[in-house]
């Protein structure tokens, strides 16, 4: 769906516009694109661009887009914003009721192919997230996974974000010894510059017409170069 037709000088970067009405803005988010401001970017953002591009380039305009949820700067897929505050403030008081699907790649095979992982996570001043036993420092965080296919070396993972901590489901993978393919951070030095973890789809309850929606983004060919699935 289509909400307004902007000149293609302020379509958004790295950005791929998957729906969009009164209320939303709902896209594909290349791998490497910043969601939001870093301490190394603050300008070249996703956040940046869409609210340049709601603007139509008017300096004068107080129109901005409102964070919703945030992926990863490595992590591809469907990525949401909120056009008003009373958006923004339904979407995340409802959260809780939104479906995340997510599909990985990661090294070896899983002793079992379906689970649920859970653990307190905490991050330490190196920005590095890890589980801790300590609950009143630690947030609680739940991945739901299913091997859907294995290869010799790979597995094709598709997952269920039931809670949105940040780097979940990196740590929660690489911990249980299948780290993702491409996690230098949490993971092994890889020859694969792409980190293989993708938001797939959300479905959501709509702020006004209350209807359930449902949002996906097409699987970065490089997934199928790597393991031969129908995603």
């Amino acid at each position: 769906m289509s909400f307004s037709n902007v000149p293609t000088k302020y379509q958004p970067k790295n950005f791929e516009i998957l729906f969009e009405d009164q209320d939303l803005i709902i896209g594909n988010k290349a791998s490497g694109a910043l969601t939001v401001s870093a301490l190394w970017n603050k300008t070249d953002t996703v956040h940046s661009a869409l609210n340049h591009y709601v603007r139509k380039g008017n300096s004068k305009s107080q129109k901005s887009v409102y964070v919703v949820h945030r992926l990863d700067q490595a992590t591809s897929g469907v990525l949401m914003f909120a056009k008003t505050e009373a958006v923004q403030k339904f979407i995340k008081e409802n959260w809780k009721y939104t479906t995340k699907t997510y599909y990985a790649i990661v090294h070896g095979k899983l002793p079992k192919k379906t689970d649920i992982l859970s653990s307190y996570l905490i991050e330490d001043e190196d920005y590095v997230v890890s589980s801790t036993d300590d609950s009143e420092k630690g947030k609680l965080a739940h991945t739901e996974y299913t091997v859907v296919k294995e290869t010799a070396f790979f597995s094709v993972l598709k997952i269920n974000l039931l809670t949105g901590k940040k780097n979940q489901i990196r740590v929660h993978l690489s911990e249980i010894g299948n780290p993702i393919v491409g996690d230098s951070k949490y993971g092994k030095p890889s020859k694969n510059k792409e980190l293989y973890l993708h938001s797939f789809a959300i479905v959501f309850d709509h702020p006004h017409s209350k209807e359930r929606l449902r949002v996906q983004a097409m699987v970065p060919r490089y997934f199928e170069k790597l393991v031969n699935y129908r995603y």
